[in-house]
């Protein structure tokens, strides 16, 4: 863990006059917890501290956090385990904290619908700017932007609502954030490269991220999840929305690995 050497500055933590966005950080070392809550704070957030799972869930039902920055190996309840349950009473932004290197660590954080991960040791500067990219797609949108609609999918980004075939979905910051460009842009190949910049908001990252999260994204919208005809693999490129729902070449088998 990097420790800090040079200030931040005040401003990600909302607007002048407004309300700090509030960021509950759950990590049982002490150490990292006093670190990370400190640029926080240095950068305008709002900070509350848990140092295991119940505390957590407990200070998150009292109020609500803006966003959660999750330790993955806690004592008792790990961070998987608190992930689901604050998933189960709504949505809330969550970036997961893991000493682990391991691939499937990872994945398994992005299947319980967390929005981001951070692999330790990590600076704490890098961080700050993670939690600000995940908050900005949080923020609300002009209400201007008309809702999208294809293929029986209807995507209110004022909202931030996704419904298909009058059924509302239940899609985390992510998924709609994904589903969203995906259908704003119909027919158009993209690298994974691109949907990290584009939806993540990064210029580097670990790509396995954004392949999570199609595949997520497709057991929400897709009939049958392993033909996917809406969000298909473009082989050597990426993925397509296509609002026309043909079958995706490649078949069941192929999807069952992108």
């Amino acid at each position: 863990m990097q420790q800090p050497h040079e200030s931040m500055n005040a401003a990600a933590g909302g607007l002048p006059g407004a309300e700090a966005a509030r960021v509950l950080v759950v990590e049982d070392d002490p150490t990292v917890a006093e670190v990370v809550a400190g640029y926080l704070e240095r950068a305008g957030y709002a900070v509350q501290r848990a140092d295991d799972g119940p505390t957590a869930l407990m200070r998150a039902s009292v109020r609500r956090p803006d966003l959660v920055v999750l330790d993955l190996m806690l004592p008792g309840m790990d961070g998987l385990e608190v992930c689901r349950r604050l998933r189960q009473h709504g949505p809330v932004p969550v970036i997961m904290l893991t000493a682990r290197g391991d691939e499937d660590d990872r994945i398994m954080g992005l299947e319980v619908g967390a929005d981001d991960y951070v692999t330790k040791p990590f600076s704490p500067r890098e961080l700050v700017l993670r939690v600000e990219s995940v908050l900005r797609r949080t923020r609300p949108v002009a209400a201007t932007q008309e809702p999208l609609s294809a293929a029986g999918l209807t995507v209110d980004p004022a909202a931030r609502r996704t419904v298909k075939n009058g059924t509302e979905l239940s899609l985390t910051l992510r998924e709609f954030d994904l589903l969203s460009f995906l259908v704003r842009h119909p027919g158009r190949a993209f690298s994974r490269e691109d949907l990290m910049r584009e939806v993540w908001g990064w210029d580097f990252g670990d790509l396995s991220t954004v392949t999570v999260h199609v595949r997520r994204l497709r057991g929400k919208v897709e009939d049958d999840p392993a033909r996917p005809r809406l969000i298909q693999t473009v082989w050597g490129v990426g993925y397509r929305f296509d609002p026309a729902g043909q079958d995706a070449d490649g078949g069941r088998e192929r999807a069952d690995h992108e």
